[in-house]
């Protein structure tokens, strides 16, 4: 078994409990624990699960432009939607130049990201606003621990992550803006799909 198989689920405590998404203590960047993927392992997680990540963003934006597209949520819609394309060409050259293989999980993706893109446009546009904000916010968790696990010549990669950081919480806010916590059942909701999200990214590491 290879150190990027030795994996616990994600309940088994991790990020919130001060520690990596296997539930170790964090190393500081450019040092690792007994246990911690390599280098090289480590970014292929990174830059797989990123690939994953934004495409899945871009179908949830599509799942909703199906829906809302000539609305007034339209434009506004169609704004963050490409934004994330453009977040998607980026991580497409770099898992190709890094020879990193995409998640198998990636038609999984295709199929649910358009899902809850439209099942959520459905109920409304705040319903689909609430959708950004509770996918924007995890992005916002995640890329934030992998800015932090980047090491100094990796700095290329950190701030492209900065810099997509700031887009996605951008969308946070234009979520906000346009009344998501004023959804029928929010906290609900948003509880859901932050969870999904997190079960999302775990998988599309590791497989």
């Amino acid at each position: 078994m290879s150190s990027e198989d030795r994996t616990v689920s994600p309940a088994a405590g991790g990020a919130e409990a001060g520690g990596t998404e296997d539930g170790r203590p964090k190393a500081a960047p450019g040092t690792y624990l007994p246990g911690d993927l390599d280098r090289e392992a480590r970014l292929a997680r990174m830059l797989r699960v990123d690939h994953a990540g934004e495409y899945g963003a871009r179908r949830i934006y599509e799942g909703q432009l199906a829906v809302l597209g000539r609305s007034a949520a339209g434009p506004t819609i169609r704004h963050m939607h490409e934004q994330e394309a453009k977040h998607l060409e980026t991580f497409e050259r770099l898992i190709v130049e890094n020879r990193v293989r995409p998640t198998a999980l990636q038609p999984v993706w295709h199929i649910a990201g358009f899902a809850l893109g439209a099942a959520t446009a459905l109920m409304g546009e705040k319903a689909a606003m609430a959708c950004t904000v509770a996918v924007e916010e995890v992005i916002d968790e995640h890329y934030a621990r992998q800015a932090e696990q980047l090491e100094e010549d990796q700095a290329e990669l950190k701030e492209t992550i900065e810099t997509f950081r700031a887009e996605e919480l951008e969308h946070r806010d234009i979520g906000l803006e346009h009344g998501a916590e004023e959804t029928a059942g929010y906290e609900t909701l948003s509880g859901a799909i932050k969870a999904g999200s997190r079960l999302a990214i775990w998988l599309s590491e590791r497989f």
